[in-house]
């Protein structure tokens, strides 16, 4: 089932055309992988699925982007959005507060004040991001002070915290060493079960390991869309075979 549908999608910095006619239908419950050179569009495109581009004041679109058939731009609260597709981001950034703070500031802005509710979501989402038991005695830690690794996982617990439908991941690994790279790819594989996972990566191998459907993005085309296996093993576009064989990119 289709949980965003992307159609004749267009988006620019002030001349400068990102994305060209993309169309797209990403699937409920399922990673999704976007992968591509650098510059080619994947990351313009994730971030439009919950408006942070219009932050950019160079940003314009056309095309549309429904999630759950409501328009993005049209029909939907920009700070509901937000609340409902939560982005990670690529270097692991939690607030310079205290690891339960960090989990427990959503909820928080959103209305949440009882504290039994509060450490509820805390622990929850924790251990959801599969990191509870690493930290559940140093709640009052600040959250910088812990390492790479468990700093992601508790950027995700924050985004899960506020009790998403869609998660947006912008090369979540790429600052992280292998031990921790595999935790967060068998922490994605679990949460896809609850989830909608949309993942920007480099890594070919990553998105073999953990996507369902797999997006090849050139100069702001879509160039292939299928699944995972389908693109790594019988490609249909002569230029996905030369990226995923390493011959340019």
């Amino acid at each position: 089932m289709s949980k965003i549908t992307i159609e004749n999608f267009n988006s620019y910095y002030g001349d400068f055309h990102a994305i060209k006619d993309v169309n797209m239908e990403i699937e409920e419950n399922r990673v999704t992988a976007f992968i591509g050179p650098s510059g080619c569009g994947k990351s313009t495109l994730l971030r439009s699925l919950n408006r942070m581009n219009d932050l950019i004041e160079s940003f314009s679109k056309d095309g549309t982007i429904r999630l759950d058939g409501e328009e993005l731009w049209n029909d939907m609260d920009v700070y509901d959005l937000r609340r409902r597709v939560g982005m990670v981001f690529q270097k692991p950034n939690p607030f310079p507060m205290s690891i339960y703070d960090n989990i427990a500031y959503g909820p928080r802005t959103h209305g949440v004040s009882d504290k039994a509710a509060l450490d509820e979501i805390v622990e929850k989402s924790l251990r959801n991001a599969a990191i509870w038991d690493e930290v559940k005695d140093d709640l009052k830690k600040n959250a910088i002070a812990v390492s790479g690794g468990q700093q992601q996982r508790i950027c995700i617990a924050r985004a899960l915290a506020v009790d998403p439908e869609v998660i947006l991941l912008d090369e979540p690994t790429s600052a992280l060493d292998p031990i921790s790279t595999a935790k967060i790819e068998d922490l994605l594989a679990e949460l896809k079960n609850s989830y909608t996972i949309v993942i920007v990566t480099h890594n070919m191998q990553q998105a073999t390991r953990i996507s369902d459907k797999t997006g090849f993005f050139l100069l702001g085309d879509l160039v292939e869309f299928d699944k995972t296996d389908v693109i790594f093993s019988t490609p249909k576009d002569e230029r996905t075979e030369r990226y995923i064989t390493g011959r340019f990119g």
